[in-house]
C-alpha cells in the first residue's frame, strides 16, 4: 500500500522531467536548426563557417554578448534586410571579434578587425550592408579575408 502511495506522488514529478526534458531537446533542435554554413570565397581559396543566424530584433540586439568564447571556424551572421547603415557595438561581449559587413550581392564590404571587448564604441558599415558576421578576432588575417571576397550563403542569393 504504502509502494502504491510513493508511485501516485511520482508521477506528477516524473510527468514534469518528462515535460522539461522534451522542452530541452526542442530548444537544441531550434538552435541546430539555426546554424547554417556560409563560405567566404578568398584568393587563398573557400573557406567554409558555421553561423548562427541573427534575423529577429531579439536576436540583432544580443549578438555574441555575454559569451566566453566562440572557436575558430564558427560565427553568428546578422541578417539586415533590406540593405541599410548598419552600426554595431561591443558592449556585454567578452570576446574579441572581427566584424565583416557584406553588401547585399555578396560582396564584403568592410572588415572591423579585433573589436574592442565591451566597448560602447560604434563601429559602423560605413555603406549599404544587408549583413554582418562576426567571427573570433584574427579570422580575417588568418583566412585572407578582404573585401571585394564573396560570401556564399542563401542570404546573399547564393548556395
Amino acid at each position: 500500500m504504502n509502494f502504491v502511495r510513493i508511485v501516485g506522488r511520482l508521477r506528477p514529478s516524473l510527468l514534469a522531467c518528462l515535460v522539461m526534458m522534451v522542452g530541452a531537446l526542442l530548444t537544441q533542435a531550434a538552435q541546430a536548426a539555426s546554424v547554417q554554413p556560409l563560405e567566404i570565397v578568398t584568393k587563398s581559396g573557400v573557406h567554409v563557417f558555421s553561423v548562427e543566424m541573427a534575423t529577429t530584433e531579439q536576436e540583432k540586439e544580443t549578438g555574441l554578448m555575454y559569451r566566453k568564447e566562440l572557436a575558430d571556424g564558427k560565427g553568428m551572421l546578422f541578417d539586415f534586410t533590406p540593405e541599410q547603415e548598419v552600426s554595431m557595438w561591443m558592449k556585454n561581449t567578452y570576446i574579441s571579434l572581427d566584424m565583416i559587413f557584406i553588401r547585399a550581392d555578396g560582396r564584403i564590404l568592410r572588415i572591423a578587425e579585433n573589436t574592442e571587448p565591451l566597448s560602447t564604441k560604434i563601429i559602423p558599415s560605413r555603406g549599404l550592408a544587408k549583413g554582418v558576421l562576426e567571427v573570433i578576432a584574427g579570422t580575417a588575417q588568418k583566412y585572407g579575408i578582404q573585401p571585394g571576397d564573396r560570401v556564399g550563403h542563401p542570404l546573399f542569393g547564393g548556395r
